[in-house]
This record gives C-alpha cells, structure tokens and sequence, in this order.
C-alpha cells in the first residue's frame, strides 16, 4: 500500500510518500520520500502568525508533493493532479493521510483542504482514494517507533501495553497512558502554557530569536559547563518555583514560572550573557524537574511496559538525560532527534496503524474538518 501523508498542524510543512504492509500489530515501512520544510519569516516576530502559516503551506504543498513523487519514482505530479480538468489522472497512491488536529486551524484546514482536493482529482468510479484523518499527538507517541530514512518494522502485541507516553512540545504538554493501538487516556495536561511555549516566551524575554528553545538548551549547557568544578563561576544562583511539583494530580502549569522569569529578569539590572545563562539554566532545571517528577507519579501508579518522551521537546538533551537517569532499569523510547518535531511520517504511521485497526475511519474527499482542539 503506497500512501502519501500530510502534517501541517503548525508552521512545518511535511510530506512523506512510503510503502506499508502487515497488520496493525506487526506493520513493515519503507520511506520513499520524505521531507519537512521549516517556515522561517515568524523568527522576527517570536511566534507563530497562523494566517501567514497558512499562506505558506498553501505555497508549499504542491510544490513538495510533486517533488516527493519524483523523488518516490511514483507516477503522475501533484501539479496535474490539482490542475488536470480533462481525463482524471491515476492515482499513484492508495491513501492520503493528513492531520486533522490539534494545531492553528488555519494550518489544518491548509493541509486538510490540499488532502481533499488530490483525493477528488485521483479517484475514479472505480477506485476511490481515501483520505485518513489523523490525531497530531498520535503520530508523535508513535514517532519512537519510526526512522527518518530506509525500511523499519513496528511491533505491537498486547503485551507491550500499556505504555505511558510523556507529549511535550511548543503547544502540548501532556501525560498519556497509551492502552492499546488507537486507545489513549490523559492522564495530565498543562492547565496554562505548554513547556515548550514557556520555553519560547522565556526566550523572547532573553532577547532570543524564535524558536527559542534550543537557545535556551545551548545557554543552559555552556552554564553547566560553566560551573563544573567552579560553582561560584555564574554567582548567585537564582531560585526559579516548581509549579504544581506537589500537587497531587498530574496536570502541569507553566505561565506562573514563565512569570517569575520576568521578575527575575528585571530584578537583575543589566542583562548581561552571563546573567542570560543563568536564567537559562534555572528556568530548564525547573521545567526537567516539574515534568519528570509528574512522569515518575504516574509511573508509580500505572506500572507501564515502557515509558515514552516525545514532541518537540523530547530533543532536549538535558530532559533527556535525566529521565533516562531517573527511570534507570525501565524500558525507555525515545524517537530519533529529527523526528521529534512536526513531520509527516509520523503522521503517515499513525494513520496507517488507526487504518488497519478501522478502516470506516477512512473518510471520501470532502469529509474532514480542522478540529485545533483535537483530543486523544
């Protein structure tokens, strides 16, 4: 089955045509083609602006769809499919999947609408090409189990559940006990900001260019290196809250630290690249410890075959390391680091797997809706 997949949930444009077969419980992928075009006009204005994302997707995705089927050696161009108003052309896929939600509803309804359009153009009376709407979270538990290149096998008896998956990225930061193919429950979500988004604003707050998360890690880790064997190196260290470290369920809060960084900035005077690290540092050691410490609460309750990081911050190296140091023993994925944000790959396997479990799933073109509040 060669199906092309669609992710435009926020500002990364991704497409990935491959190869599936098996069952749901033992599914078998080769890529064929497989890229992710990241939007970088929002860096001036520290966010995301849906409505320009949207504009670009739109410029984006024939573009890229046709690239990916020469590079697929697939028959027929996205560009005749959209435009060809005689004989419709054949469809050189069986499927399309695209992500339904969450995400900027103008972004889904880019992604969604592209989707619909080469479903209309592809299908005949004979064979209809079915569009397979996809949960955005789902595709990122299920990226711990993908490769960004080449062939992969994804292995998934009912003895390998349940699983706890920890979902943090710019907009989501979520605890989800994942019971079975397609059957999840949240467990905790973030009541105010997600870690990744305080991790943005934080930065914006440093002077940081968007996205600032990895300026903040790279800040971070130039202090740690810092004060190996000098502790006094940065001076007084700040002392940063641990929202909702003690509560006594499993939601998260971000806004009130991302707050106290503020304060914490204007009481310093000067903001010098040495005071910078040192927020840097406090601000990540404080939201490593908040999610690992709610990740071990569940754990504890749940006793899960496996613990699972993922989203845009699962490429964090500090959070990395220290669930790997917390939770020794216990069986830990992680997906690989180019795989950790946006990308229609995991999109693609998601749906594949949600397919094969429901195929009434599958909807004709012209029956899917952005839904930016999506729910697992």
């Amino acid at each position: 089955m060669k199906i092309l997949s669609i992710e435009t949930s926020c500002d990364d444009t991704g497409v990935t045509i491959f190869e599936a077969k098996g069952g749901a419980r033992n599914a078998s992928f080769c890529i064929l083609a497989h890229v992710v075009s990241t939007q970088d006009i929002h860096a001036e204005y520290g966010g995301v602006f849906p409505s320009m994302a949207k504009r670009e997707h739109i410029r984006n995705l024939p573009v890229l769809t046709e690239l990916m089927l020469k590079k697929a050696k697939l028959s027929g161009t996205a560009k005749a499919g959209l435009r060809h108003e005689g004989r419709r052309k054949k469809s050189p896929v069986d499927a399309i999947i695209v992500t339904q939600g969450p995400g900027l509803e103008p972004c889904l309804w880019s992604g969604i609408v592209f989707a619909q359009e080469l479903a209309k153009k592809w299908s005949d009376g004979e064979k209809k090409v079915p569009v397979i709407p996809v949960n955005h979270m789902e595709g990122h538990a299920v990226s711990v189990f993908a490769r960004p290149k080449g062939k992969f096998n994804i292995t998934l008896p009912k003895s390998k559940f349940p699983m706890l998956a920890l979902l943090v990225s710019g907009g989501h930061t979520e605890l989800v006990l994942w019971e079975d193919i397609g059957k999840f429950k949240i467990l905790g979500r973030t009541l105010d900001d997600a870690a990744g988004e305080a991790y943005d604003k934080v930065a914006r707050m440093l002077g940081l260019t968007y996205p600032g998360g990895p300026k903040i890690s790279k800040l971070a880790e130039e202090a740690r290196k810092d004060l190996k064997g000098k502790p006094k190196k940065l001076g007084l260290r700040i002392a940063l809250p641990r929202p909702m470290l003690h509560s006594k369920n499993l939601e998260f809060s971000f806004s009130g630290l991302k707050t106290a960084v503020l304060y914490a900035i204007r009481d310093m005077g000067k903001l010098t690249e040495q005071k910078k690290k040192k927020v840097a540092l406090e601000f990540e050691s404080a939201v490593a410890e908040v999610l690992v410490h709610k990740l071990a609460k569940a754990e504890e309750k749940y006793s899960p075959k496996a613990i699972i990081l993922a989203g845009g911050v699962a490429a964090n190296k500090f959070l990395r390391m220290e669930i790997k140091k917390f939770f020794k023993g216990k069986t830990i994925l992680l997906p690989d680091k180019t795989l950790t944000g946006d990308n229609a790959l995991m999109t693609g396997v998601a749906g594949y797997l949600e397919y094969l479990k429901d195929k009434k799933k599958s909807i004709s073109a012209g029956g899917i809706s952005a839904k930016g509040n999506l729910s697992l």
